[in-house]
């Protein structure tokens, strides 16, 4: 089953072999080179819209496997790291503060409410070439999510909406909030700490300080329906997530955990994400709700429209 899902990227991947575009570090598309990425833009577009809404799954998984080839493609273009493909409202594309690379993130739909994800890491290198990683769902094969650190091919797969930068001792941290429609019975999200070892990216790092221990990757689940809010609030800056509790008593059902009202969250320090007990533990009142993350407005590197 894993083989099945793995086949178009598989095949794509095999279009980037030997892909490492020497070029200047801010060279940007010129005018042949952007009209050739604005082309490739409306193809996607129309492939991302029935990809996610099309009612057939055959039809959503024939979008998707088309739109995979053309992206690669697209990303083949010189100059196309600074290209936005911001008309791709069903694709979450990120960039850190540093803008050394690019995630591309999306999910497919399947029958009954199950999903598989589909990514890659657009690379800027120092020297200014680039280099495409796609990323592999491998979630359904991994059972202990908190413990795992892996590489493309094992990726713990999610549609990410937030990216944080930290550093600690020359290390920089890429803090990735993902969302994952686990099961018919609940959803997650996940906060994954995204590295790079030379030019290889690593998910995982032991930096989540919680009371039972250090933890590579911290992961909220919670009921189907139960809208658990997690996301960093830049005026606390923090990470804020919802407290949950089980509806029925029984704690080894994480699927039937549902927000309680109040907050946790975690702060950066020493280069560990601690865990914060009560973020709100003088307030009087309802608890303040954080306001939830706009998929549309991405954030993207500056990108130079003019003419070369």
């Amino acid at each position: 089953m894993k083989v099945k899902y793995a086949i178009v990227w598989g095949i794509c991947f095999g279009l980037l072999s030997g892909l490492c575009i020497s070029a200047h570090a801010q060279y940007r598309p010129n005018a042949h080179e952007w009209h050739l990425l604005q082309e490739k833009e409306d193809t996607l577009k129309q492939l991302a819209y029935e990809l996610v809404n099309a009612r057939d799954e055959l039809a959503r998984k024939a979008a998707n496997d088309a739109f995979i080839p053309v992206l690669v493609r697209a990303l083949k273009i010189r100059g196309s790291f600074y290209y936005p493909f911001d008309s791709l409202r069903e694709i979450s594309i990120l960039y850190p503060p540093d803008s050394s690379f690019r995630i591309f993130s999306w999910q497919f739909a399947q029958t009954f409410g199950m999903y598989r994800y589909y990514g890659a890491i657009q690379m800027n290198l120092r020297d200014g070439s680039l280099r495409l990683f796609p990323l592999f769902d491998n979630s359904i094969f991994t059972h202990h999510l908190a413990d795992t650190i892996t590489g493309p091919n094992g990726w713990i797969g999610c549609i990410y909406y937030r990216l944080i930068e930290t550093k600690y001792r020359n290390k920089t941290y890429y803090t990735l909030f993902g969302f994952n429609g686990n099961s018919l019975l609940s959803n997650k999200k996940i906060l994954e700490p995204l590295s790079f070892v030379g030019h290889e990216p690593v998910f995982g790092a032991p930096i989540f300080s919680l009371p039972d221990g250090i933890h590579n990757r911290f992961v909220l689940e919670y009921k189907k329906d139960g809208n658990a809010s997690m996301n960093y609030d830049d005026d606390l800056k923090m990470i804020v997530y919802d407290q949950l509790v089980p509806l029925h008593n029984e704690p080894e059902k994480k699927y039937t955990y549902v927000p309680d009202g109040n907050y946790e969250g975690f702060k950066w320090e020493n280069g560990k994400w601690v865990h914060v007990s009560k973020v709100f533990p003088n307030y009087q009142g309802p608890t303040p709700i954080p306001l939830p993350f706009d998929f549309s407005k991405k954030t993207l590197a500056p990108v130079d429209t003019t003419e070369n």
